[in-house]
């Protein structure tokens, strides 16, 4: 498609003589990585999902089962802490742009953060001895901290991903293999949590979940440590330019390829939280067979799995943003299909989880490849690089779009007349199976027309990957 939207220069715009010329730190920029440090950089992300997929799966039962506050209350908590953290993330995204070590921007927060990290989860998964108000402000303040100190770390990860290489496909490439090991992660939680809950706290489950938290920090830590020596850094601005953190926000809202992605990220997560999050009430309440999660989330993640691990052959045949419109577009098709799925048929339930795991799988590390290339674009056309803000933002986006699912389905369910723990009427029941088939398939052609106006193809990219590298050898 063509490369300009109205006036993109071809050259920097300069906004005066004050702003640096961009460059490729060297010549190994545009270089293929080894898988020594294609794997290293994935392991990282296998650590993360130590501690997301405990928070997104575990902690409310924890917070109403261990720590012992009611649900309602736990379930704000966890929504306003989760807006808070959303805001944190360009505030963590400006600090790693402007952090200057020997090993890098981004890299040293790895070994920085992983311990704190592991000790707010530890505190956070602990049951003090404290009634009232004094218990619940002990869970707002451990639980924010864990989430600030997991952006600290993780921003600056999704970051390293833009400046290990140059190229867009090597991009794809690691971004694939993390995502391999995130589903692998976020399965050992999924089936290990429990066991070793029960195992550690020997009948006590007040010190099975703090025991546990402290085995899943630990190891994540010493995978952060094995990212951080076997990673590098290659691509960065050049020394000259300006630490300036309102005109990085600047450039991104004008950056209409990093706008695009922005909306897409937010679109996607609702699409996804939408199913996650409703698939407990639909085996429930509609099929009546709950103990069929335990099987039908891990489907979802193998499948994802696979998917994710195809992403880089697949852009080698496939533009990226093509391959996103027919994901996104399969992903409308295979939600749509649940609905006419007969509640006795299991295994063409399961067999669609299989579906829109392999469908979705690649959407992750195509979007972070995608983030990747519009940070080189807003380089391209500004001559300033804010990589860390650029994946910030993108994450602030995603966080508001679970905010935006979760208040759908209580949307849904309060006008529905859904009652807890009991039969469910004839409107409830079907409010339930629309948000498993045709809400998100709705959110899913959302993606599809938001994805139309992203103009950054291949040609294109080549150009931009070609232009900075000449700038940088002139200079």
């Amino acid at each position: 498609m063509p490369n300009r939207s109205g006036a993109e220069p071809a050259a920097p715009d300069t906004h005066g003589p004050s702003v640096a010329r961009p460059h490729v730190a060297s010549a190994a920029g545009t270089n293929r990585l080894g898988w020594r440090e294609k794997l290293s950089y994935g392991l990282a992300d296998m650590g993360f999902n130590f501690y997301w997929t405990n928070v997104a799966t575990f902690l409310l039962i924890f917070y109403t089962d261990t720590f012992g506050i009611s649900a309602a209350a736990a379930a704000t908590l966890m929504t306003v802490i989760k807006l808070i953290n959303a805001f944190t993330d360009p505030m963590i995204g400006a600090a790693a742009d402007r952090t200057s070590t020997r090993f890098g921007k981004f890299r040293p927060y790895l070994v920085w953060m992983a311990v704190p990290l592991a000790g707010a989860a530890v505190l956070t998964y602990t049951t003090p001895d404290l009634e009232g108000d004094a218990k619940l402000a002990w869970a707002y303040g451990t639980y924010l901290l864990m989430m600030v100190c997991y952006t600290c770390v993780n921003i600056p990860y999704n970051a390293l991903s833009g400046v290990m290489s140059a190229d867009p496909q090597e991009r794809s490439t690691i971004n694939g293999l993390r995502f391999i090991f995130a589903f692998a992660g976020s399965t050992l939680v999924t089936a290990a949590t429990p066991a070793m809950v029960s195992w550690l706290g020997a009948g006590d489950d007040g010190r099975g979940w703090q025991l546990t938290m402290l085995a899943w920090g630990a190891a994540a830590s010493l995978m952060f440590v094995v990212t951080f020596l076997n990673t590098r850094e290659r691509v960065a601005p050049m020394p000259g330019q300006r630490s300036d953190v309102g005109r990085d926000i600047r450039d991104l809202m004008a950056n209409r390829p990093w706008m695009v992605l922005f909306v897409l990220a937010l679109v996607i997560m609702v699409t996804i939280t939408l199913r996650t999050a409703t698939a407990a009430y639909y085996f429930k309440y509609v099929v009546g067979r709950p103990e069929l999660m335990a099987s039908f989330v891990p489907t979802y993640m193998v499948a994802a799995a696979i998917g994710a691990a195809c992403t880089p052959i697949l852009t080698r045949f496939v533009d990226k943003k093509t391959l996103m419109i027919v994901l996104m577009s399969a992903t409308a098709v295979l939600s749509s299909a649940f609905y006419f799925i007969p509640v006795e048929r299991i295994d063409l339930m399961f067999v669609l989880q299989a579906g829109m795991g392999l469908v979705l799988g690649p959407k992750s590390p195509l979007a972070f490849s995608m983030y990747a290339d519009t940070a080189d674009y807003n380089e391209w056309r500004t001559g300033r690089r804010a990589t860390a803000m650029t994946f910030a933002a993108a994450t602030f986006s995603q966080k508001l779009g679970t905010a935006v699912a979760v208040a759908v389905i209580g949307s849904v369910f309060t006008s529905l007349g859904y009652v807890p723990n009991a039969a469910q009427s004839t409107g409830s029941q079907a409010g339930i199976v629309w948000l498993m088939s045709f809400v998100p398939a709705a959110f899913a052609l959302l993606a599809v027309l938001v994805m139309c106006f992203y103009n950054l193809d291949g040609k294109q990219l080549s150009r931009i990957e070609a232009d900075l590298a000449a700038r940088k050898a002139s200079a």
